[in-house]
């Protein structure tokens, strides 16, 4: 099965200004990569990005279903809690970010027709706000030949169970250079993708153009924690903790939520909100731990190859870096303005 493209690649010429290059969570570099080598390295990502879902989403969908993101937990919860009620908990996650993203809309929630889902795994977050809002129309973009092919049928497979008047379309596309036209959506969504974009500038700005004027762009990815007053940079623990997850889990230099921030500023974006969640992700990453350690989920490492088991084994870094707030769990929100 083919992924579908879900409109022309036609675009308008103009590109919205990208900011400066940020800072690097990896330190200072004494020289500057040449275009070529840039591109090289960019390309090299996403190959990896892509290898790395094609080879390890089957697993992730036989353990945890079809939503491939942290769960949403009351702050300070503890306990131990079963899978069905961590899955609830993900889908509680795509919930709680549009409550929180549209708190603030005065005269009630926008329609919303037509939905971006930019990162859709195997595309749960994308059939969950399409059917939420009653769109008309939810694409999903990935990396992963796998994800897209394997969103397709499962979302052919639900329709046959329980058809409705919506469309759903995923393919195969980089975030950083979208095939859309411009102003094409009314609500951008990008759950914890935004982590593996080399450029954030050029990712927000992709975001920027496609959506429509008043539409919605919602935004939940991994930081670093913001710097504080006189720092440069992360201190050489942080910086060697960032560095191992990259190798695992295909990451470049990671940003602040507060880079996120002066990149929407600088587009013109409006009404621009940022958001912490940290804490209320803690359970996952030991929630995901245990369930590797399983038979299921070790026969599942072995079969699904070197890079899966690569990232199960920094799993533990993924805790460590929750719990010593190097690693924040943000969110931002903001309007396209008319």
């Amino acid at each position: 099965m083919r992924p579908v493209r879900c409109m022309t690649a036609s675009r308008a010429a103009s590109h919205v200004h990208a900011r400066a290059p940020l800072s690097s969570s990896r330190g200072a570099s004494t020289t500057r990569p040449s275009a070529s080598s840039a591109d090289a390295g960019d390309a090299q990502l996403k190959r990896g990005i892509a290898s790395f879902y094609d080879e390890s989403s089957s697993l992730w969908e036989s353990i945890w279903g079809e939503h491939m993101h942290h769960g949403y937990y009351d702050a300070g919860s503890a306990g131990s809690l079963t899978l069905e009620e961590h899955r609830s908990a993900q889908v509680r996650m795509i919930d709680e970010v549009l409550d929180w993203a549209t708190a603030a809309e005065d005269a009630g929630p926008r329609a919303v027709s037509r939905v971006l889902d930019v990162g859709c795994g195997v595309g749960g977050s994308t059939r969950h706000i399409v059917r939420r809002f009653g769109s008309d129309l939810g694409c999903g973009i990935t990396l992963s030949p796998y994800q897209a092919e394997r969103a397709t049928q499962i979302t052919q497979e639900e329709s046959e169970l329980n058809p409705s008047g919506s469309e759903f379309r995923f393919q195969v596309a980089d975030a950083l250079d979208q095939p859309f036209d411009d102003a094409s959506f009314d609500l951008i969504w990008s759950l914890e993708s935004g982590e593996h974009m080399p450029d954030k500038a050029k990712f927000m700005s992709e975001l920027y153009r496609v959506a429509k004027p008043g539409a919605r762009i919602i935004l939940v990815t991994w930081c670093h924690r913001i710097l504080g007053e006189g720092e440069t940079s992360l201190n050489a623990f942080e910086r060697l903790l960032l560095a191992a997850i990259n190798r695992a889990y295909f990451l470049p230099a990671w940003v602040s939520v507060g880079d996120y921030q002066s990149i929407a500023q600088d587009l013109g974006l409006a009404d621009i909100r940022t958001g912490d969640w940290s804490e209320n992700v803690a359970p996952f990453w030991t929630a995901v731990l245990r369930t590797a350690a399983t038979p299921q989920g070790l026969a599942g490492l072995v079969r699904s190859g070197a890079k899966t088991a690569r990232g199960a084994a920094v799993m533990p870094l993924m805790r460590l870096g929750f719990a010593t707030g190097t690693i924040k769990f943000n969110l931002l929100t903001a309007t396209k303005p008319f």
